[in-house]
C-alpha cells in the first residue's frame, strides 16, 4: 500500500476531476491520503475531504507564504479545525524566505504559535523549510517533545542528521528523481528507513517520467522506485515501511 502523507487535493487544479481522482486512487495502490491545509480555508476544505473519503485524513494549519490572509480568528479556527477526529497533524506551516525574506518576525512568531498548538493537541507538526534551514532548526530544538516531518526535505546532511538524532522524519518527493538531485539523494543515503515518508505534494513536484505535468498520487510510483533503487531494496518493502511510519506518526490505526 502507498501512503501519500502529503497531497493538497483541495487545490483548484483538481477543481474538474478531483472527486474521480480520489474515488479511483485506492484502486492504484494508494491506500492513504494526508491533505494539508495552508489558509483556513483550505483547511476547512481539507477537513470535508477527509470526512467525504475513508482513505483521505487531513492537516490544519497557516504556511508562511499565507501570512498576509491571517486575521484575529485565524489561529482560533485551525484551533478547533484541528480537533476534528480526522485531523492528524498541524501543517503545512513552517517559514520561507524564498519569497518574502522582509516579514521573517512575523513568519517566526506565527510558526511558533502552531507549534504550540500542536504541542497542546499532541498532534504531530508537517513543516514547510524552503531557505529557512537555519531558523526553522533552530526553533523546532525550542520544544521538547516536538514531533513531525519536514516535508519535502531540502536541508543539508548535517541538518538531516541532527533531526534524525531527535526523532524527526524527512519527506521525500518528486525531487529526487531529478537530474539535479544529488544533495537529496545524500540525504536519503542517511536517512533510516524507519524515518522516510513518501510525498507527492500534488499537484506540484511531479516526478520523473511526469514533470511538468499534474501531480497525483498514482505517481508515488516513481518515488518509490527511486528509493528502492537508492537503498538498495525492494519497492514492496518501501511501500510496506513508509506506510507503517506514515501510520505511527500520524496515530492511524
Amino acid at each position: 500500500m502507498l501512503f501519500d502523507t502529503h497531497a493538497h487535493y483541495d487545490d483548484d487544479a483538481f477543481d474538474d476531476d478531483r472527486d474521480e481522482l480520489l474515488a479511483v486512487l485506492p484502486s492504484k495502490g494508494v491506500g492513504l491520503i494526508i491533505d494539508p491545509g495552508c489558509t483556513v480555508v483550505s483547511s476547512r476544505a481539507s477537513i470535508a475531504l477527509a470526512e467525504r473519503y475513508d482513505h483521505v485524513y487531513s492537516a490544519v494549519g497557516v504556511h508562511p507564504e499565507e501570512i498576509g490572509t491571517l486575521t484575529d480568528s485565524s489561529l482560533d479556527e485551525i484551533l478547533a479545525l484541528a480537533k476534528h477526529p480526522k485531523c492528524v497533524a498541524v501543517g503545512e506551516i513552517g517559514l520561507d524566505y524564498y519569497w518574502d525574506d522582509t516579514h521573517k518576525a512575523e513568519q517566526k512568531a506565527l510558526f511558533r504559535a502552531q507549534l504550540e498548538m500542536a504541542l497542546t493537541l499532541d498532534k504531530p507538526v508537517i513543516i514547510h523549510d524552503r531557505e529557512a534551514h537555519g531558523d526553522c532548526l533552530e526553533i523546532v530544538r525550542e520544544y521538547e517533545g516536538l514531533r513531525g516531518v519536514f516535508h519535502c526535505y531540502s536541508g543539508s546532511v548535517e541538518m538531516a542528521r541532527e533531526l534524525l538524532r531527535r526523532g524527526w522524519y524527512l519527506g521525500f518527493d518528486g525531487p529526487i528523481t531529478y537530474k539535479n538531485a544529488r544533495k537529496a539523494i545524500e540525504v536519503l543515503e542517511l536517512c533510516p528507513t524507519d524515518r522516510i515518508l513518501i510525498e507527492t505534494d500534488s499537484p506540484y513536484l511531479s516526478p520523473v517520467p511526469m514533470r511538468g505535468k499534474r501531480n497525483d498520487s498514482s505517481n508515488l510510483q516513481f518515488v518509490v522506485k527511486k528509493i528502492a533503487e537508492v537503498k538498495g531494496i525492494s519497492e514492496e518493502e518501501i511501500c510496506a515501511v513508509t506506510a507503517a511510519n506514515g501510520k505511527r506518526l500520524f496515530n492511524i490505526i
